[in-house]
């Protein structure tokens, strides 16, 4: 999905007065109105050239918005499902430089977000190809700076209601206008032709722009057949279509006559190929893909999609990629189902889809290798085989191929394809972690395992869950990840599969600790150690010894955890895993000897986990030592240092979008502002990582973080406010039982009593 405009449209013609209406409505100095329009809708017949006439007229005032434009096809009339807003938002978020675990879950939430965001900006928002208001709303900036077009087949009245937009209805092009784009089309490619014929090859094309080009095209590729006949043509080929349709579609009919037109003469190869591109399902395809659909090789597939490009009959959209006008796609679909049997479609929709799956294999294996393949390693993979040299190359394919991976998904799950249905989400797993596409890993997951239970296939049921599951833990919806973790725990457990049970109790017990439900995580993650230790691989004992370090330095038992973190290192050296593994442990360790008074020590394992930052790029490791570092600092009264790490590691964790980091390290510069007797200050602060904390709601760090408040507040002589903090963290705190809630609920009671 494009964020920024298309490239401008060449040979653009015509359209001078609704250029100049649309910018008189953009200054706000035309009749009848008070101040510049803020929404602009572009509605009109499809072929009309609504689209052209937006993204020319974004070009000519791009400069009025210095801090960017946001473009987006909605789809609205394409054949597959239109692109739904919360999609929209996200990738609009994204462009705006939130990172993914930041964006919220919800419509409502992530259109608020944009809306902030944009609020001081001056932006050009283009929604393309609008089906309905509702798709449209949540996607207006409603700041003065910003201006939103939007194209349209209807007329989306209530956008003029609510939100005060103004319409232009757009025409065919005049006379005039069509011949000058017939004689800018052909100048160059055939002698000058007599305008009387022009005007009756522009008639016959209803003088609309995307039949005029292709006609145009047709003459310009034919420069010794004169314009009578090609005008003769055409009219045989609407006299078909004039038999099959009623006399009120005129347009719709003039464009099905100019397609019909252009497809039957095409070479028979590149008629094939357009034909069968309609059972792509996405926006757009790449050569490498439709070279997989037709079964063509890479070269022979290139030559043809630029030979149907030249015609007009699907456009250029990037480097070796081509889209299609979404009439032209429905036309392509409908020849593809006449021309061809059921078992050709299905055997070239099979194979496209499985070079998608092999393709996402590929990339997914040069991106991470935690990860295993979950394809059976003797299947042939489809050609063209694809090759990456590196996680960059790999991502930046994925990144081009999102939006198809998606609608693939979901046209072989409609296709009966189950097994490709389950695997490609299961194969995307190691992108899907790194990238953090929540809304296509929980999309892909939930089509995957229904799939999987079509197929009454508890392997693959038990993996769709577990992806669910690791898909809800890192998007931070813990009640949905613990259901998918347990219910792959049961049916692994089932199946006796003890490597499969091990991963299934480990990531249970990671989401039971987050949840800080910490006897409920030492259950599950010891057993996945015995099972890990007997079963291995050796790499997953040392990274579930890590997270019982974790667990019981939570528990308070930080001999028990400064023993886990030690064996976690000892078996990291011995399989030689990545240095960046070794961070936590260290972390850990420095914890464990902050809390039992070994300054020093402490500090010791903070510099090796300094050091090891060198040997990876990660934010995330960063802002965990940075944290470290900083609590360290404040409890050795080193304040300005604190609050340097701190401000540091609040950088860091916004920058992946971690709200918990963010609102620890606001808490702990307000803990560092109270030691200081900044006493406002540290309110202040105190607040902020309250507020982080609610959304998504974390019950146990929003406690803690509510009776740091409390405290700043009784310190500045305001114990109503200091008690109203401590009765909502003692709420909180009920439901847990492990020995730091339950001293730090003793604590509350005491002084809301007293």
């Amino acid at each position: 999905m494009p964020r920024q405009l298309p490239r401008d449209v060449p040979g653009f013609v015509g359209r001078a007065a609704e250029i100049a209406e649309l910018g008189t409505l953009l200054r706000g100095d035309g009749e009848n109105l008070a101040e510049p329009v803020s929404v602009m809708v572009i509605a009109g017949t499809a072929g009309v050239g609504k689209t052209s006439l937006a993204i020319r007229l974004a070009h000519q005032i791009s400069g009025q918005f210095p801090d960017g434009q946001l473009f987006v096809n909605l789809r609205g009339y394409d054949t597959g499902p239109p692109l739904a807003p919360e999609a929209v938002l996200d990738q609009f978020l994204r462009a705006l430089g939130v990172p993914a675990p930041a964006i919220p879950t919800g419509l409502e939430e992530r259109a608020g977000l944009y809306r902030s965001l944009l609020a001081s900006k001056q932006i050009l928002v283009v929604l393309d190809n609008a089906a309905t208001v509702g798709q449209v709303r949540p996607l207006l900036p409603g700041s003065a700076g910003c201006v939103t077009v939007v194209t349209s087949r209807h007329r989306l009245s209530g956008l003029a209601v609510r939100d005060g937009a103004r319409r232009i209805t757009l025409g065919m092009l005049s006379e005039q206008e069509s011949a000058e784009l017939i004689t800018a089309a052909t100048r160059g490619y055939r002698p000058s032709d007599d305008a009387a014929e022009i005007g009756e090859l522009t008639r016959l094309c209803a003088r609309l722009p995307l039949a005029l080009r292709i006609a145009a095209e047709r003459a310009a590729t034919h420069p010794l057949l004169g314009l009578p006949e090609l005008a003769s043509q055409l009219r045989d080929e609407s006299t078909l279509w004039n038999a099959l349709s009623s006399p009120d579609q005129e347009e719709a009919d003039a464009v099905r006559t100019v397609f019909a037109w252009s497809y039957r003469n095409l070479p028979p190869a590149a008629a094939r190929l357009f034909r069968l591109l309609g059972l792509h399902p996405g926006p757009d395809i790449s050569v490498q893909a439709a070279a997989a659909l037709t079964g063509h090789e890479v070269r022979e597939a290139s030559g043809l999609l630029d030979l149907l490009a030249g015609a007009h009959m699907v456009e250029p959209a990037g480097a070796d990629r081509y889209q299609f006008h979404d009439l032209l796609r429905a036309y392509a679909t409908d020849q593809v189902h006449q021309e061809e049997s059921v078992e050709v479609q299905h055997a070239a929709f099979e194979r496209m889809a499985r070079w998608y799956l092999h393709a996402a294999d590929a990339a997914c294996g040069a991106v991470q290798s935690l990860e295993p393949s979950v394809l059976p390693p003797d299947q042939t993979a489809p050609t063209p085989r694809l090759s990456f040299s590196g996680q960059q190359d790999a991502l930046a394919w994925y990144h081009s191929e999102r939006t198809n991976l998606l609608a693939i998904e979901r046209a072989v799950a409609q296709a009966g394809l189950d097994e490709i249905a389950w695997q490609l989400p299961a194969t995307l797993l190691g992108i899907h972690v790194i990238t953090n596409a929540y809304d296509d890993w929980r999309t892909m997951g939930r089509i995957g395992l229904e799939a999987a239970q079509r197929m009454d296939d508890p392997h693959a049921q038990a993996l769709m869950h577990n992806i669910l599951g690791i898909a809800g833990k890192d998007s931070r919806r813990l009640g949905e990840a613990a259901e998918h973790h347990q219910a792959a725990l049961e049916l692994r457990s089932r199946m006796g599969d003890p490597a499969a049970i091990a991963e299934s109790a480990s990531g249970l017990g990671l989401v039971r600790l987050w949840q800080h439900e910490l006897a409920a995580s030492l259950r599950c993650l010891e057993q996945a150690l015995a099972l890990y230790q007997q079963h291995g691989p050796q790499l997953r004992v040392a990274v579930t010894l890590g997270n019982l370090a974790y667990v019981t330095v939570e528990l308070g038992d930080q001999h028990r955890a400064a023993h886990f973190a030690h064996q976690a290192l000892k078996t990291y050296r011995t399989v030689r895993a990545d240095h960046s593994l070794h961070i936590d442990a260290m972390c850990v360790l420095a914890r464990t000897a902050r809390e039992s008074g070994h300054y020093d020590e402490a500090e010791e394992y903070l510099a090796h986990a300094m050091d090891l930052l060198d040997h990876t790029s990660s934010p995330w490791l960063t802002a965990v030592v940075r944290l470290e570092q900083a609590t360290q600092h404040r409890e050795q009264n080193r304040h300005e240092q604190a609050v340097a790490a701190y401000r540091v590691c609040a950088a860091l964790q916004r920058s992946v979008g971690n709200r918990t980091g963010q609102a620890r390290s606001y808490d702990g510069i307000g803990q560092t502002m109270r030691a200081l007797g900044r006493l406002e200050e540290a309110i202040n602060f105190h607040t902020i990582a309250v507020r982080t904390l609610r959304e998504p709601p974390q019950p146990w760090e929003l406690a803690k973080a509510l009776v740091h408040l409390a405290d700043a507040h009784a310190d500045n002589d305001q114990p109503e406010q200091a008690r109203q903090h401590r009765t909502a963290a003692l709420a909180l705190l009920a439901p847990f039982s492990d020995p730091q809630a339950t001293a730090l609920h003793q604590q509350l009671q005491q002084l809301t009593t007293e």
